[in-house]
């Protein structure tokens, strides 16, 4: 079962990937993640990184496709896997393909989704993430964490922030250039038998009883 998922920073791709991840034990496979582990051992790729996301700009294809390939070939993606984050351009899209082919893996399903600028500027500067085991919440949710729950990945609670890209005028950075690149995408994959347009906007209980009944059909 393998899925690609597509949409604005701020869709709800992290939080579907993370229900399928926990039913199915799909691979969840976010470039943003990947890039954020770089960043936070400091490696060359990393500090690249860094400086466009910061900015909210994305990363070259070169760095990005050098690190899906090696992820896919790794022995747990065999199994199944979500990628999420990429491809972000046409040009990446037709690299994925080909990636794929040479792999010897093929996408499953395609869900695209979608959902007005207003709700993703407001989602995402209003994000807090753990430092530690980057689990995201929303400000809202932060006021209902109990102060007795622990991080994951350390003793004691998650250390949350907002991150520099989860800035409100970065937002509507991230939103504006989703739009210019990778919003053609969509022309690219909706004419694909597996692909799905989504209404990101409802609960996230609601997308997952889509995504579900698409997957049983797939």
């Amino acid at each position: 079962m393998n899925i690609l998922f597509l949409g604005p920073p701020g869709s709800g791709k992290g939080t579907q990937s993370k229900m399928l991840q926990d039913k199915y034990g799909l691979v969840h496979l976010s470039t943003g993640d990947m890039f954020r582990e770089a960043i936070g051992k400091k490696t060359e790729v990393g500090m690249k990184a860094k400086a466009f996301m910061d900015r909210g700009e994305y990363v070259p294809d070169g760095v990005v496709i050098d690190l899906i390939r090696d992820r896919l070939s790794q022995s747990d993606c065999k199994n199944g896997f979500i990628l999420d984050g990429f491809p972000r351009t046409e040009p990446q899209a037709k690299a994925l393909d080909g990636l794929l082919k040479s792999l010897h893996m093929e996408l499953d399903s395609i869900f695209f989704f979608d959902l007005a600028k207003e709700i993703l500027v407001a989602r995402l500067s209003s994000r807090r993430t753990c430092r530690n085991c980057n689990r995201v919440v929303s400000a809202e949710q932060l006021k209902e964490i109990p102060t007795s729950e622990t991080c994951s990945k350390k003793s004691g609670p998650c250390d949350f922030y907002q991150r520099t890209d989860d800035s409100a005028e970065v937002v509507t950075k991230r939103i504006e250039v989703y739009q210019n690149q990778t919003a053609p995408i969509i022309g690219f994959y909706e004419k694909s038998k597996s692909f799905l347009r989504v209404d990101g906007s409802v609960a996230p209980e609601a997308v997952f009883s889509v995504l579900e009944k698409a997957l049983k059909k797939a």
